[in-house]
C-alpha cells in the first residue's frame, strides 16, 4: 500500500483513505484530546503520506485534512464557518503549515533519493577503480609472462630441452591464471545480472572433487590434498559446473595461501538430505575481524599479498546460494581456514561406483 512506486491512481485513493480513517479515530475521542491535538495528529498524517507518495496526492491529503479539521473539529461543528478570530487564524495557519509540511517532506525525500543515487554512483566508481587496480596486476603479470616466454622461444638463442620445457610450463601456468581471471569476471557479471539458473542434475561429488584436483596439477603445487568420504557416497542433485567452480576456487585459494608441503583436507558428508563439504587447510587462517567481509565483492584482506581481484570468494558464495546452499568460514582450532558448505537437495537412493 505505502510504496513510492505504486500506481499514481492508488496513491490518491490511499492518501484520502488514510486521512479519513485517522479523522474518524480522532472524531471518536475529540472531547478527550481536543481539536488542537487533533490538528497535530493530522499534520503528522500528512507528513507520513509525503514520505511515500508523490507531491500531488500529498497536497490533496494536506487540503483534505485542513477541511476535515475545520468541518468536524472546530466549533461550530459540521460547517465551514469558524466562530471566532483565534480559530480562524489557527485554521489559516494550519492550512499553510500543512501545505508547507507536505512540500518540504516531499523535497527532503527527493534530496535523499538524489543523495542515495550519488552515493551509489560513487560506490560503483570506487568498485570499478578497485577492480581496475587489482586486475591491472592480475592480467598484466600473466600476459607479460606469456609474451616473454614466447619471445624467448622464438629467438635464435640456444636453449636446452629443460629450458624450453620450463618456458612452456610458465606459459601454461600464466595462461591458466589468465583464463581463471577472465572466468571470474564473466561469472561475476552473470551473478550481477541474475542470469544464473542452476541446472540441477544427479552428480557424483567425489568425481567433481577429483576432477578439480587433476585440473590443479598443472600448478605443480607441493601441498597434499586429502579427500575423506564414506566408501559409498550417494549422488546429489546439483549443478555440476557451479560446484566444480566452487571447489576449484576454494582449493586454488588454499594452494596459494598455505605453506608448501602442508595438508589440505576435504571432508564430504551427508546429513539426511543435506550435503556438507568441509575444506580445511594448515595456513595462517583469516583475521577474526575480517572474516565477516571475505565473501563481499572486491574485498581483499588488509595484509594480503599483492595481486588478486577479491571476487573469487564472492563468486563461490553466489554459486552456492544459487543452489539453495550456504557457505561459512571460520578458523579451525588447529589453525588454518575452515570453509563449510551445506546444500539441502535431493539425494539418490542409488550409489555411484566408487571413484578410482
Amino acid at each position: 500500500m505505502f510504496s513510492r512506486t505504486s500506481n499514481p491512481n492508488n496513491q490518491y485513493i490511499f492518501s484520502t483513505v488514510l486521512v479519513v480513517l485517522i479523522s474518524l479515530v480522532c472524531f471518536a475521542f475529540k472531547e478527550i484530546i481536543g481539536y488542537k491535538v487533533i490538528a497535530f495528529i493530522l499534520l503528522v498524517t500528512v507528513s507520513f503520506v509525503a514520505m511515500f507518495y508523490r507531491i500531488v496526492p500529498t497536497l490533496l491529503s494536506a487540503v483534505l485534512s485542513a477541511l476535515i479539521w475545520n468541518f468536524f473539529f472546530i466549533k461550530p461543528y459540521f460547517t465551514f464557518h469558524i466562530g471566532n478570530t483565534e480559530d480562524q487564524f489557527m485554521f489559516f495557519m494550519y492550512f499553510v503549515i500543512a501545505l508547507i509540511n507536505a512540500v518540504l517532506t516531499f523535497k527532503i525525500r527527493q534530496i535523499e533519493r538524489i543523495a542515495n543515487e550519488k552515493e551509489s554512483k560513487l560506490k560503483s566508481i570506487k568498485l570499478y577503480n578497485t577492480l581496475l587496480d587489482s586486475l591491472s596486476h592480475e592480467l598484466k603479470t600473466p600476459i607479460a609472462t606469456i609474451i616473454g616466454s614466447t619471445d624467448a622461444l622464438q629467438s635464435n638463442a640456444i636453449m636446452t630441452d629443460n629450458q624450453k620445457e620450463k618456458l612452456l610450463e610458465e606459459i601454461s601456468i600464466a595462461t591458466l591464471r589468465l583464463n581463471n581471471q577472465v572466468e571470474n569476471l564473466l561469472n561475476m557479471s552473470r551473478l550481477e545480472s541474475g542470469v544464473i539458473v542452476p541446472r540441477m542434475d544427479w552428480v557424483d561429488v567425489n568425481e567433481i572433487v577429483y576432477e578439480v584436483i587433476r585440473s590443479l596439477q598443472i600448478k605443480s603445487y607441493s601441498q597434499k590434498i586429502e579427500v575423506n568420504a564414506t566408501e559409498i557416497f550417494p549422488l546429489f542433485k546439483l549443478d555440476y559446473g557451479l560446484m566444480e567452480h566452487v571447489i576449484y576456487n576454494l582449493l586454488n585459494n588454499a594452494i596459494i595461501y598455505t605453506p608448501q608441503n602442508s595438508n589440505i583436507t576435504i571432508d564430504l558428508s551427508q546429513n539426511e538430505d543435506t550435503l556438507q563439504i568441509v575444506i580445511l587447510d594448515e595456513g595462517n587462517g583469516f583475521p577474526e575481524d575480517e572474516i565477516s567481509f571475505v565473501f563481499e565483492k572486491f574485498y581483499r584482506l588488509k595484509n594480503s599479498r599483492p595481486g588478486g581481484s577479491g571476487i573469487g570468494l564472492s563468486i563461490v558464495k553466489g554459486f552456492v546460494e544459487a543452489q539453495n546452499g550456504t557457505i561459512s568460514l571460520e578458523n579451525s582450532v588447529e589453525g588454518g581456514a575452515k570453509f563449510v558448505i551445506q546444500i539441502k537437495t535431493e539425494v539418490s537412493k542409488f550409489n555411484p561406483i566408487e571413484n578410482e
